[in-house]
């Protein structure tokens, strides 16, 4: 090992002093080399300095890319992805009348790491339909899946499980963490909200001043969500809303 001793330090030529390859210098016994000393920030604003384990380097830490789906349809890695982080939601079962409301659907999350996957089927569950009057079956929502990889259930309708009762909600299974939406309105007042999926609530109730808003307006409503019942006895509820899947794609 070598010492110098100095007061300042002078290149013969130019404005740069070499260190050859393979030499280092000691600072109070902290090597400095050229995978220690951090890189250029030129042109790296809002990216994160990060370690890989060999070098020092400028990175988005979000996601570079996100795909949302609202139908089935397939899931294709993109170039330089090679880690994703999915949310799926169910589709929310329908309400019926007299505050008696729909499930919400349940919800699950996973982190996958694909380098070694190209694409992946996503299947995304309706919300019911059946969305009906006082006292009927407000239908069940569908399930949705990313491959084989996790899931969520759908939310069951008002009056499906039990007469005058809120729907059950669906769950979430398969992923790093997995819900419960929530269950819906049983028959106490004269609205109830649909069941409140991962994504929000269901639609707006009304009162007789527009008796019929819960109906029109069943699609203003969080993905998921279970369907608000109809005012009173006299008007129908909301469907339940479709489900989604959301990928967050990394670097």
């Amino acid at each position: 090992m070598s010492n110098v001793y100095t007061n300042e330090l002078d290149a013969a030529s130019g404005q740069n002093i070499l260190i050859p390859s393979g030499y280092n210098l000691s600072l109070g016994g902290t090597i400095l080399n050229s995978s220690s000393i951090p890189p250029d920030p030129t042109d790296q604003e809002g990216k994160y300095l990060v370690s890989n384990n060999s070098e020092a380097i400028f990175r988005n830490i979000g996601p570079a890319s996100i795909q949302t789906f609202y139908t089935s349809s397939t899931w294709t890695r993109p170039d330089g992805i090679n880690r994703i982080i999915v949310r799926v939601t169910g589709g929310g079962g329908g309400g019926s009348g007299h505050a008696e409301s729909g499930g919400a659907a349940g919800y699950a999350e996973e982190v996958i790491d694909v380098r070694g996957i190209s694409s992946v089927y996503c299947t995304i569950g309706n919300g019911s339909t059946s969305g009906t009057y006082y006292s009927g079956n407000g239908g069940g929502g569908g399930t949705s899946s990313f491959g084989n990889y996790l899931s969520a259930s759908g939310g069951l309708g008002a009056n499906q499980s039990y007469q005058h009762c809120g729907g059950l909600s669906g769950l979430g299974s398969g992923g790093n963490l997995n819900i419960y939406g929530g269950g819906g309105i049983g028959h106490m007042n004269y609205l109830g909200h649909g069941g409140g999926s991962y994504f929000g609530s269901g639609t707006c109730s009304a009162h007789g001043q527009w008796a019929q808003g819960a109906r029109s307006s069943q699609l203003k409503a969080a993905r998921g969500a279970g369907g608000t019942s109809g005012y009173q006895r006299s008007y129908q509820g909301a469907n339940g809303m479709s489900g989604a899947i959301i990928v967050l794609e990394f670097v």
